[in-house]
């Protein structure tokens, strides 16, 4: 057997392995995703279904709970989509940067108001929930209100929640999850955050 024969068949093994899972996937739902992890790529991730659930016609919210003290690309770029996205930057800034416990909590719980009005109406195709998980792992929010919230949201209704430290509890409940792991950053070797990459 010549090596293009040998691919040939181990190909023709794999389509027929990747088509029958195929077809044992017939639930459509809305789907939880949890973006979590100390690696870079959580919010980028979510902006990128983000785009695609736009390219696909659908109404989308997004809240992030975190970021808020400077502008992003990602919320430059998205805020021409005013018609198809219901935006909100919801965070005082990093936490480190604020050194505000009390006006932490109260910036995560108005994010949480808008993200629970999301979450209950099934006019929303896709919510993404960026950074949530920090205002969880630090109590901001309650991870029962999340809990609860994201199983009653209509059917169809895709959600999307990053940030490092997911909690078990979340992990559990969600159908997908990817843990974002550190090889290598910039930053550790002096290099400022970029246009583009990280703002």
């Amino acid at each position: 057997m010549t090596p293009e024969e040998r691919h040939r068949e181990r190909m023709q093994r794999k389509k027929e392995l990747v088509d029958r899972k195929i077809a044992r996937a017939t639930i459509e739902r809305g789907v939880l995703v949890v973006n979590t992890g100390n690696g870079k790529g959580k919010s980028s991730s979510g902006f990128g279904m983000l785009a695609r659930s736009l390219g696909h016609g659908f109404r989308c919210g997004v809240v992030q709970f975190i970021k808020g003290s400077f502008s992003t690309g990602e919320e430059a770029f998205f805020r021409r989509f005013a018609d198809e996205l219901d935006y909100h930057v919801m965070g005082e800034g990093f936490t480190w940067e604020t050194q505000d416990k009390s006006r932490d909590i109260a910036a995560a719980q108005a994010a949480w108001e808008i993200a629970a009005r999301m979450l209950s109406d099934a006019s929303y195709d896709f919510v993404l929930l960026d950074e949530l998980n920090i205002a969880l792992v630090k109590q901001y929010i309650q991870l029962e209100q999340v809990l609860a919230a994201v199983a009653a949201r209509p059917p169809n209704q895709h959600v999307v929640i990053t940030g490092r430290g997911a909690p078990s509890g979340l992990v559990e409940v969600a159908d997908t999850v990817t843990e974002m792991r550190v090889v290598k950053h910039a930053f550790e070797a002096g290099i400022k955050a970029q246009k583009g990459i990280e703002l």
